[in-house]
C-alpha cells in the first residue's frame, strides 16, 4: 500500500500547480454550513489510497511573488529527505508562505550540510535506519510524517526511534499535526443514506451472506484473519479479496485489489447490499483509523471492528459500530450478529447517527470543523503542505528564540529542544487474532514475521539512537553494534 501512496501522491503533484488557484480558503468556506460544504463532490476519488494532496497547493498565497522574484537567501530551509513526496513541481527549492513567516523547501540532499538547512522531513515509510543522514547535524530538526500503520516501518513504534525525531504528523492525535481522520471526508459523508432493508432482504434471497469480508492483503500484524477463520464456524460470511476467499466479486474489474480500496461507485453499490462488514485493521494502534471503518458507515453498513482501541471517541454516537473486542468468543459475536440480522429495529438503531441530530459526538464534530486540512477535497489544503508550514513555523519560533538568546549574552536560554513521544505512535506488540501465542506453532507465518518485525525494529532504533550520541559516521560500524545488540537479546529472550 506504501508504494501505491506514493504513486498516487506523484501522479497528484503532476497535475497540481503549486499556487492555490480557486483562491478559496478555509475563512471563506467557514461561511457555508458543513453539510453544504460537502454535498459528494467526488468523482469516486476520495480513497484511492487518500493521497495528502488535494486538487489545490498552498505553497504561495494568491498573488505572492515566485521563488525568482523574491529573494530567498536568508530564509530558513526545509529538505525533504524523501523526495519522492516532494509537494512542487517542476523545481527542486520553492518560497512557501506561511502564518509564521517564509522558508524555502527544497529535495535537492546537497543542501544536507548548509547552515540555512533547519529541517529535514522524512516519510516513515521510507525511512530506514542503515540509511539515516548521519552524522546528525545539532542546529537541524528531524520532521516525521507517517500517517501509515506499523506495517510499513516497525521501527517508530518503539520509543527509540520515534524519539530520533523532533515533530510528527502521525494518525495519533498526540502527534505534533495530528491525522487521525484522514480517511474520513466530513460529517456529511456519515449521513449518506443507507439502502432500504427491503432491498437487503431480497438480495438475501439471492444467496447472500449478513457479513461481508473483503480483504487482499493477509498476514498482517493485527493477525485478522485467524479471527475471522474462527467467526466463520458460526455465521455466514461472504470472503472476497485474496484472505479466507469463498466468492469472488462480479465482474474481474472489481477484482483488482486496488479498486477495493477506492470509492468506485460499482463496487460501492455491491458492498452495500451488506448489513454487516467486518472491518479489521491491519495493526493495533490508538486513533489508527482507515477506510475499512469509514466506507461501511457511509454505506448504511454496521462495522464489526477491530482497530484502534480508541475508536469510541471518534464514533458518531455512542451506537454505531460492534467492537469484536466487546466480545468473549467468535460464537457470542456471531449469536449478536444474528440477532441484530433478525430484528430490524434494533439494527436500525446502528444507523441512527444518519437521521438528522443523530450525530451527538461533539468531539468528533470539532475535530473535522478544526482541521485546516481537507481528503482529497478541490477547496481545502491538504495535509502535506499543511505540516511542511508547521514544521517551517516552529523553525521560525527557534530562530527567533535562538536570537534572543544570543542578544541576552547566555541570561535567556535557549528552550530545550522538542522530542516527539511513544503516544505519536501508540501501537502495543502485536498479538494473535485469535488465542494465545503459546498455542500458535513456531513455523507460523505471523509468528515468524511480526514478532520478528517488531523486535527488529527495536533493535534498529536502539542502534541508531547510540550511533547519533556517540556520533560515529561509518556504516559498517553501526551495523557491527546492530549485529551485537541482537546476539544478545536473543540469548536474552
Amino acid at each position: 500500500m506504501a508504494a501505491d501512496h506514493v504513486r498516487a501522491v506523484l501522479a497528484a503533484l503532476v497535475m497540481l500547480s503549486v499556487c492555490e488557484a480557486s483562491g478559496l480558503g478555509p475563512a471563506a468556506q467557514g461561511e457555508a454550513s458543513e453539510e453544504a460544504a460537502w454535498v459528494e463532490p467526488w468523482d469516486g476519488s476520495v480513497f484511492q489510497p487518500p493521497s495528502p494532496l488535494g486538487a489545490v497547493g498552498v505553497s504561495c498565497q494568491p498573488g505572492a511573488p515566485r521563488p525568482e522574484q523574491e529573494e530567498t537567501a536568508d530564509l530558513p530551509v526545509l529538505l525533504w529527505w524523501s523526495p519522492g513526496l516532494f509537494p512542487h513541481f517542476p523545481g527542486d527549492s520553492e518560497r512557501i508562505e506561511c502564518p509564521r513567516g517564509a522558508c524555502v523547501a527544497s529535495r535537492d540532499r546537497r543542501m544536507r550540510a548548509d547552515l540555512r538547512t533547519r529541517a529535514l522531513l522524512f516519510y516513515g515509510t521510507d525511512f530506514r535506519a542503515s540509511e539515516a543522514p548521519l552524522p546528525r547535524l545539532a542546529h537541524q530538526s528531524w520532521a516525521l510524517l507517517h500517517e501509515e500503520s506499523p506495517l510499513n516501518n516497525f521501527l517508530l513504534s518503539h520509543g527509540p526511534g520515534i524519539r530520533l525525531f523532533n515533530l510528527t504528523a502521525t494518525f495519533s492525535r498526540h502527534s505534533d499535526y495530528p491525522l487521525p481522520l484522514q480517511w474520513l471526508p466530513g460529517a456529511a459523508y456519515l449521513r449518506h443514506p443507507a439502502p432500504p432493508l427491503h432491498e437487503r432482504a431480497e438480495w438475501r434471497r439471492y444467496g447472500y451472506a449478513p457479513v461481508l469480508y473483503l480483504q487482499s492483503h493477509c498476514d498482517v500484524p493485527a493477525d485478522r484473519d485467524r479471527y475471522v477463520r474462527e467467526l466463520m464456524r458460526y455465521i455466514r460470511v461472504d470472503s472476497y479479496g485474496k484472505c479466507l476467499q469463498n466468492k469472488q466479486l462480479p465482474t474481474a474489474r472489481l477484482q483488482d485489489t486496488s479498486t477495493a480500496t477506492t470509492e468506485d461507485p460499482e463496487l460501492l453499490a455491491f458492498l452495500s447490499r451488506y448489513k454487516f462488514h467486518l472491518a479489521l485493521e491491519n495493526a493495533i494502534c490508538n486513533d489508527y483509523m482507515t477506510e475499512k471503518l469509514w466506507r461501511p458507515m457511509h454505506l448504511g453498513a454496521v462495522p464489526v471492528y477491530r482497530g484502534s482501541p480508541s475508536v469510541r471517541d471518534w464514533m458518531p454516537n455512542n451506537h454505531s459500530i460492534i467492537l469484536i473486542d466487546d466480545f468473549d468468543s467468535p460464537q457470542k459475536l456471531a449469536e449478536f450478529i444474528d440477532f441484530l440480522d433478525k430484528n430490524d429495529e434494533e439494527y436500525m438503531k446502528y444507523l441512527a447517527y444518519k437521521q438528522p441530530g443523530g450525530i451527538t459526538n461533539q468531539f468528533l464534530l470539532d475535530s473535522l470543523k478544526q482541521r485546516e486540512w481537507g481528503v482529497n477535497d478541490p477547496l481545502l489544503p491538504n495535509y502535506l503542505n499543511g505540516f511542511e508550514c508547521f514544521v517551517c513555523d516552529h523553525e521560525l519560533a527557534r530562530l527567533d528564540a535562538e536570537k534572543v538568546h544570543a542578544a541576552s549574552f547566555g541570561d535567556i536560554p535557549v528552550p530545550e529542544p522538542h522530542i516527539a513521544q511513544s503516544s505519536h505512535m501508540d501501537c502495543p506488540v502485536p498479538t494473535p487474532g485469535y488465542g494465545k501465542v503459546t498455542e500458535i506453532p513456531e513455523n507460523d507465518s505471523w509468528k515468524e514475521m511480526w514478532l520478528q518485525d517488531y523486535w527488529q525494529g527495536l533493535y534498529q532504533g536502539e542502534a541508531l539512537t547510540a550511533m547519533i550520541h556517540n556520533n560515529e559516521t561509518q556504516q559498517s560500524k553501526f551495523w557491527d553494534y546492530l549485529h551485537e545488540i541482537f546476539m544478545k537479546r536473543n540469548q536474552n529472550l
